[in-house]
């Protein structure tokens, strides 16, 4: 995912594509609470929350980042459900389903229940016209064509029924068809799909959206008349009245707007902040909850992301020169008080003490980066002390959207110049910044990318979403070896021998390096201020802070302490500096 951008995270399990034709549920199933969900959620109240930059559409179709994603997906729902601790697939907006017995057709059938929030209901026709609306070449929809081009275009057999069947057999077509969300056709049909951006006056889901001050903050409404809102499994989730998310240029600026009381959840993810910043009256006073949760969040990767399209970077000399010349160790040490662990994988998580990567840990080595740019081609000019190849200085711009990178490119900077190089910061808001990813109008970017418990590569190493615009492919990213070991894993339903070939792949992409790559940490680090209730686990099985929108819910009796607390200067009772899922979960 491009830097702040995330893939929404899709978990699939292989437990439901089962040998045979069969339909799911199973007659033994009874629907049950989320095993998350706490008994003693109340609805109620605002949660507001630090929502980055301002992005450029909330069509998670059209904008492929975190945010979009949060809000796109409160507002439309999908057939299939997933138990958040299981992953087994749960009805969604269908009641029951079936599979083929050649595992290519998967046929759905919409709950007589599901409605529109202006009483429409929800039909066959909503999900063909979706369907079609993401694989329309006009529209850009790059990174969500992908899966669903695995399909012959859907049939409706009638009003709530509709099936997919798939070209080949893959793992993930189920939750592929399963798993878009679906758009009201008789709402959105007769407008043009590219301009869906800002107005969702139909929605299905639990939120939709209420006021939108552009640039500063948007709040989502839960719906008191959401179709769904007696099921067993909507019990103690979606607690708050409002979702209020704020808009700021930088981190340091939502920081600051935190400690005032503008924002209630403040996930950090500056080791300045945690080490530094989080003593003082508020968090000595427990006023302000400071909390580190331990769970089975995947870990995705971060680094700095090279066009290889395009010259200097088409040349994996150079790009493994450009490694050799980033002092992570340094960075890590200075700036981030050795907080992370530095990425020697594109799949950290598939990597286990006893089966440990392979990769080398790539150290700062400007011998070794000299001699690379050499049999590249470059020579330094005596005059400038600059690289030069045909007459050309070797001059690149880094293109960036947040000023607190600054302090890491003003040190990878100096270690370029050292070496001929020169770096231009070429700095852009947030949407400009998506806009030039979406187009690939760049040389070298910050781009950090989520992960899903099932691994799919296809859509940022195939060779075939390297020039499709708006993909997740930003680097242009094209190996004849790793096409073949995306299609020979699109076959097998085992995980195991799936990740061994995504293991296969990640060697490669360390050899080829089309990104630089960074560091990261696997537990997610918590503010929040002290007026709400939350489950044991704080936070889901595999979910990040997001996951908390979902299932804390205000405290009356909380926010009163507080306010008492904040007016006489005493203090709370602390919480629990540390929460391990394991520890304290009880199925």
């Amino acid at each position: 995912m491009k830097k702040g951008l995330v893939v929404l995270i899709v978990l699939f399990t292989t437990a439901s594509l089962c040998f045979g034709d069969q339909t799911f549920p199973s007659p033994n199933y009874k629907p049950a609470p989320d095993p998350i969900a706490s008994p003693d959620a109340e609805i109620g109240g605002e949660l507001s929350i630090f929502g980055g930059q301002y992005s450029k559409s909330f069509n998670y179709y059209l904008d492929n980042n975190s945010l979009t994603s949060e809000i796109f997906g409160v507002m439309f729902e999908t057939l299939l459900g997933m138990n958040p601790v299981t992953l087994e697939y749960e009805p969604g907006l269908a009641d029951r389903w079936s599979i083929s017995d050649d595992k290519k057709s998967f046929t759905f059938h919409i709950s007589n229940k599901a409605r529109w929030s202006d009483g429409t209901p929800i039909t066959a026709e909503d999900v063909l016209w979706t369907y079609e609306a993401i694989l329309n070449p006009k529209n850009m929809t790059g990174p969500h064509k992908v899966s669903l081009e695995r399909f012959l275009p859907p049939v409706i057999l009638d009003k709530n029924t509709i099936r997919f069947t798939a070209k080949t057999i893959h793992w993930e077509n189920l939750g592929a068809c399963g798993g878009f969300h679906i758009l009201p056709k008789h709402a959105y049909g007769a407008l043009d799909f590219n301009k869906i951006n800002f107005e969702f006056p139909v929605v299905s889901g639990l939120y939709r959206l209420g006021e939108i001050k552009e640039g500063i903050y948007v709040t989502l409404k839960r719906r008191s008349d959401w179709w769904n809102k007696d099921a067993p499994g909507a019990r103690g989730i979606g607690n708050f009245n409002t979702l209020k998310f704020r808009f700021y240029a930088d981190r340091i600026n939502a920081f600051e707007a935190f400690k005032k009381g503008l924002i209630d959840l403040f996930p950090v993810y500056t080791s300045r902040i945690w080490v530094n910043e989080t003593s003082g009256d508020l968090f000595n006073s427990n006023r302000i909850v400071k909390q580190k949760v331990i769970n089975y969040q995947p870990v995705g990767f971060q680094g700095f992301a090279m066009n290889t399209r395009n010259f200097p970077f088409d040349d994996i000399r150079v790009r493994k020169a450009m490694a050799c010349l980033l002092d992570r160790q340094k960075m890590n040490h200075t700036l981030m008080y050795d907080q992370y662990f530095l990425h020697r994988s594109y799949y950290e998580d598939l990597y286990t003490k006893k089966n440990p990567c392979p990769n080398p840990l790539q150290e700062l080595d400007k011998k070794k980066a000299r001699q690379l740019l050499t049999e590249a081609g470059w020579t330094v000019n005596p005059k400038t002390g600059f690289l030069e190849k045909n007459g050309k200085k070797f001059s690149f711009k880094f293109l960036t959207r947040d000023p607190s990178t600054d302090k890491f490119l003003a040190i990878y900077s100096e270690d370029l110049k050292d070496a001929g190089i020169e770096l231009i910061t070429d700095k852009k808001d947030g949407a400009s910044w998506a806009k030039d990813m979406d187009e690939f109008n760049y040389q070298m970017t910050w781009a950090a990318w989520g992960a899903g418990i099932f691994k799919d590569p296809e859509s940022m190493w195939s060779s075939k979403e390297a020039d499709r615009t708006g993909s997740n492919n930003i680097t242009g990213f094209k190996n004849n070896e790793v096409d073949a070991l995306i299609e020979q894993q699109k076959g097998i339903f085992d995980i195991h021998q799936r990740n061994d070939i995504i293991r296969k792949i990640d060697r490669i992409l360390c050899e080829d390096m089309p990104y630089v790559l960074l560091w990261n940490i696997n537990y997610t680090r918590l503010l929040y201020w002290n007026k709400f209730g939350t489950p044991p686990t704080v936070l889901s099985k595999y979910g990040r802070e997001n996951s908390a929108y979902s299932y804390w819910w205000l405290d009356l009796d909380s926010q009163a302490d507080l306010a008492q607390a904040m007016e006489s200067g005493t203090s709370l009772p602390p919480k629990r500096p540390a929460i391990d899922f394991d520890e304290v979960f009880t199925p």
